[in-house]
């Protein structure tokens, strides 16, 4: 019996699990590389259409790149945000989304620092389960957030 297959993907797993975007892969059932970082973009954007462009380090869609976050400790003046983006980290992944549209976020939890680098004004909305606003960030803001409950968001 081969044990390597089932043993790639426990350790992928475990990292997700953990919290870790670490460049753990395994592979997919067809035979694919598959990293941590598009096994997390899988859970965290729920229906969203595949992504454009998947490396080892970073998964990118229509308006929305997601990368490892710096280790450490990471308050809101460290996190880099392009300006016109609005940044966040969620379970030791980064999100730059910059983009105008709904984004159907899933299995946000803890918190972490975000960054609302878009044109002064510009007012990014965090949504409840049921489509009610949860909380708000007019551009230029940083801080830090508490993701859960958080279910979907419109950066501007």
């Amino acid at each position: 019996m081969n044990i390597a297959k089932p043993a790639a993907l426990l350790v992928a797993a475990t990292a997700l699990l953990a919290g870790s975007t670490a460049a753990a892969t395994a592979a997919a059932p067809d035979g694919t590389r598959v990293t941590a970082i598009e096994r997390t973009a899988d859970q965290v954007l729920p229906g969203h259409p595949a992504a454009l462009k998947v490396t080892r380090d970073q998964v990118r869609y229509d308006g929305l790149t997601l990368t490892k976050a710096p280790r450490g400790k990471l308050a809101a003046q460290d996190l880099a945000c392009a300006y016109g983006h609005l940044c966040m980290v969620v379970k030791g992944t980064k999100f730059d989304f910059y983009k105008c549209q709904t984004w159907t976020v899933n299995n946000w939890t803890g918190d972490g620092p975000f960054t609302n680098n878009q044109t002064p004004g510009t007012v990014a909305r965090f949504f409840n389960q049921d489509g009610s606003v949860r909380w708000t960030s007019t551009a230029y803001q940083a801080g830090t957030a508490t993701w859960n409950p958080v279910f979907s968001l419109r950066p501007c």
